[in-house]
């Protein structure tokens, strides 16, 4: 046999093995074609979110609202919230505050000045009385009689404490709004403070009972007018004394104001702030220590303190 004779026949062999294998093979597709009626999982298309950061060199040009371009770049933008919060545990503030007769402790009660002072407080006492009314409907245990040495004692406490910068005891004795403006400037400070005697017994000159952010969320606000001798020393940091004395003690006619949060039946009676009369003399005038620049002198040279004159500060326009 030739060798073209040869390739003829192997060719047509390996056809019809390759007719027979493909006739095979769709014959058993046919059979195992066992497909799942649905696709198990569907594609979702999604937006590919990216975060650019902000060009530096921009702060002229108008800026973009920051939230859109947060819920564009796929970030959860915080909501802000501008409502102030509030302290619920004290009053703003002192509600209709108690004014002082002009001349009190100085009349007498027989005087013309004095009767006219006796007037007014009998015409003010009625608001006062249905007040005392509301505040014994929630605390059993008040009584005028006993709230006035209550509230010196009260008085007493809270400035010992705050002599010997007891924060915990301060708080549970002043309310909220006491504790800054006593606390406040008292940093590197020294106070000597000192109740020497009680001039006048103490008495409740006033009483109101205000109500805050609801009609039932009341408070007691109870006036107390105190008649003391008392001594306070103010020392800086560096050991000078700032205003007052330790050894001289002064006459002190105050009107305290003691709050209570009625409906709270944890809460207790605080010191919760001070009424000054308009009348009311002024206060001494406190004395700072500063440092005066001094001359520059030469190595050789010593400062004589009797020709030194102190420089006067230029004259400097301001306003308020």
């Amino acid at each position: 046999m030739t060798t073209g004779k040869m390739a003829a026949s192997i060719t047509r062999t390996f056809g019809v093995l390759r007719n027979a294998s493909c006739s095979s093979l769709k014959n058993s597709e046919l059979v195992l074609d066992i497909r799942h009626p649905g696709p198990l999982f569907l594609p979702v298309r999604t937006k590919k979110r990216y975060f650019i950061p902000p060009a530096v060199g921009l702060k002229g040009k108008k800026e973009e609202n920051p939230e859109v371009k947060a819920r564009a770049a796929g970030i959860v933008f915080r909501q802000q919230y501008f409502e102030r919060p509030i302290n619920i545990a004290c009053s703003a503030g002192v509600f209709d505050p108690y004014v002082p007769p002009e001349g009190d402790a100085r009349l007498s009660s027989l005087s013309k000045e004095g009767l006219k002072q006796r007037t007014e407080q009998l015409r003010q006492s009625a608001a006062s009385q249905l007040a005392i009314r509301k505040i014994k409907e929630h605390d059993s245990q008040f009584s005028t009689k006993t709230f006035a040495e209550q509230a010196q004692e009260i008085f007493i406490e809270a400035h010992d404490a705050l002599t010997h910068f007891n924060k915990e005891r301060l708080h549970s004795l002043v309310t909220e709004r006491c504790y800054p403006e006593m606390t406040r400037g008292n940093r590197y400070k020294t106070i000597r403070w000192k109740f020497v005697e009680s001039l006048e017994p103490p008495r409740v000159v006033h009483a109101r009972c205000p109500d805050m952010v609801t009609k039932g969320n009341l408070y007691g606000q109870v006036t107390v007018r105190m008649h003391s001798k008392q001594t306070l020393a103010i020392y800086d940091r560096f050991g000078r004394l700032m205003l007052g004395s330790e050894e001289q003690p002064k006459d002190v006619l105050e009107y305290l104001v003691i709050e209570r949060h009625l409906i709270n039946p944890y809460s207790r009676w605080r010191l919760h702030g001070k009424i000054v009369p308009s009348w009311a003399p002024p206060k001494d005038p406190v004395i700072k220590t500063v440092a005066i620049p001094g001359p520059e002198l030469k190595p050789w040279e010593e400062f004589d303190p009797l020709s030194y004159e102190v420089p006067k500060p230029a004259a400097v326009q301001w306003n308020k």
